[in-house]
Parts: structure tokens; C-alpha cells; sequence
């Protein structure tokens, strides 16, 4: 089979790219991305995402072997949340399905940013993943960090949800190494979630890869594909050396991205999101590209000028 056909195969699932766990819990590196499964962008507040199309991209990511989902109560739009759509498409939920859920923000129902929410409020925002997903305990939670300089006391307030039982394992998101030490005095953390991608180059996240890949814990970037574009999506402005690597593989840029995202080590995980089922079985299929080590050179050159 050509290289083509390799990166477009519907036969490929996501256990092409590897396993990981998060904690006790096996994941396949190749997850799904909840938030842009409400609409065209994140937080879209204009019209909503087509809900038939968005229930059956996640039927069609489990049949893909996806068993890893991050998600938000505070990802919705007008007529939809990611969480009441999980909830709808996937129950019963398939053994061994992973849900990471993330606290920290609020949201008024309008759609306006409020204040982060204080450490004695994350218990209703647990709770409310809780009753939107239909669980009884949420698998992995993420503290993500309001820009506060310490983290002690709100990750302190999870630390007491994990031990009555309402969470199995905690994260932390949007945060520098220091922080990850902080967290650590109180409880064990799975996993780290940043803004990370290839065309984002940024020092102090990655010297957190590394610190994670030291320790064992799972590096779960967002944005990998957007990169610069961030919530808005990828600007189509891929650099010559990225489309000469995706020519060479029969490939998308968007896929190398992914690739380039996995071969950072064998802890860091994807989780790219998307409302559009061709584009899903895409991002399942970048699991199975391999990229030389010429390759790989190339793009961090281009991801981390003048080193």
C-alpha cells in the first residue's frame, strides 16, 4: 500500500499511534477534542453545530478506536454542549472509554467570560460535568490555571473531590513547571494540558514536555493542528518545509503537525478536535504516520529558530 493510502485508510484506528496511560487508565495517543463539536469555532455563540452530524462523529471516533475524550461543561453554544452530546451519542459508555473533563473557568449561560471560579466553587463545577455526562465519578480532571501565581489551594479543593470518591484522577492545565511542583506537594497529577504545536514555539512549555517525559506523566497539548491560530483554527499558511514533509507522505499538513506533535515522546498525546467525520478519520490516520528522523529535524529547525 502507498503512503497515500496509508494516511487516508479507513482500516487505520487510533491504536496506530501508541498507548499511554493516564494513571492506571491504558489511552490510545490519538484522542478526541470536545469543544468544536458546538459549533464552527470555539465557543461559538452564532449558529450551532449541526447535532446529527456532531453525535455521529463520536460514534464514528469510538469505532475508530478513540477511547480518550476531553471535554467542558463551559464548551457550548446556542442549542449545544459538548458534554450533553457525549452524553447522547456514547451512552451506555464502552468499556474503557477515558473522559477528562476541566474545571477552573465560568461561564454564564449568556456566553460571557466570569470571574474564575474560587476553589470552593469547583465542587459544583465537578458536579456539573457530572450531571450533563450521566457519571457518577469523572476519570481524569484538570485543574485549569486563571492566570492565579499559585495553584495550591484550588487544586487542594480537587485533591478533597478525588479522595470522596467524585474524581479517579487529577490534572492541571495552562501552567509552568513550577506549578506542576506545586500541585505535586499535594497529590499526584496524570497529566499536564498546554497550548502546544509545531509553528508555536514557546521555551518554558518545552522544558515542560521534558520534565513530564522525566516523571512519566502525559503531556496532552491543545491547539497542536491550529498552532498560531489557536480557537480560531489552523490559518492555512503552512511553511514550505511542513508541505514538503506532508508531499513526501502522501499526507496533510494538519497530519504532520500530529505526527511531529507524537514524536516529541511517548508520553505526549493528541487530542485534536473537529465537528467534520472526513476530517476525524483524518486525524486518527496521522497516528500511523511515521516521520524520519531527517524529517523531524527539519521541523523542529522550523519550530525552534536559531537553536
Amino acid at each position: 500500500m502507498c503512503e497515500a493510502a496509508v494516511m487516508t485508510s479507513a482500516k487505520i484506528t487510533a491504536a496506530a499511534a501508541g498507548t499511554w496511560k493516564l494513571g492506571d487508565l491504558p489511552v490510545n495517543r490519538i484522542g478526541f477534542g470536545a469543544m468544536r463539536l458546538t459549533g464552527s469555532a470555539a465557543f461559538h455563540l452564532g449558529t450551532p453545530s449541526d447535532r446529527a452530524r456532531s453525535i455521529a462523529v463520536l460514534r464514528r471516533a469510538i469505532d475508530l478506536g478513540v477511547n480518550h475524550i476531553d471535554t467542558a461543561a463551559f464548551y457550548f453554544s446556542s442549542l449545544r454542549s459538548a458534554n450533553e452530546l457525549i452524553n447522547s451519542a456514547l451512552t451506555p459508555y464502552p468499556d474503557g472509554l477515558v473522559i477528562a473533563a476541566k474545571v477552573g473557568p465560568h461561564r454564564e449561560y449568556s456566553g460571557e467570560w466570569g470571574t474564575a471560579a474560587r476553589p470552593d466553587q469547583l465542587r459544583g463545577q465537578v458536579e456539573e460535568n457530572l450531571r450533563q455526562l450521566g457519571r457518577d465519578h469523572l476519570d481524569v480532571v484538570y485543574l485549569r490555571r486563571m492566570r492565579q501565581d499559585s495553584i495550591a489551594e484550588h487544586f487542594g479543593a480537587l485533591a478533597e473531590l478525588r479522595d470522596a470518591g467524585l474524581i479517579r484522577h487529577l490534572a492541571i492545565s495552562d501552567v509552568t513547571s513550577r506549578h506542576l511542583t506545586e500541585a505535586q506537594a499535594i497529590a499526584p497529577v496524570v497529566s499536564v494540558q498546554n497550548k502546544y504545536g509545531l509553528d508555536f514555539p514557546d521555551p518554558e512549555t518545552d522544558a515542560l514536555v521534558r520534565v513530564c517525559g522525566e516523571q512519566g506523566i502525559a503531556f496532552v497539548p491543545f491547539f497542536a493542528i491550529a498552532g498560531k491560530g489557536g480557537a480560531q483554527g489552523a490559518s492555512g499558511a503552512d511553511d514550505g518545509e511542513l508541505l514538503a514533509v506532508a508531499r513526501a507522505h502522501g499526507a496533510s499538513p494538519a497530519q504532520v503537525r500530529l505526527a511531529w506533535t507524537l514524536r516529541q515522546g511517548p508520553h505526549v498525546l493528541a487530542i485534536p478536535g473537529t465537528g467534520n467525520p472526513d476530517h476525524l478519520a483524518e486525524n486518527v490516520a496521522a497516528g500511523a504516520l511515521r516521520l524520519t528522523d531527517d524529517e523531524t529535524t527539519r521541523l523542529d529547525a522550523h519550530h525552534r529558530p536559531g537553536d
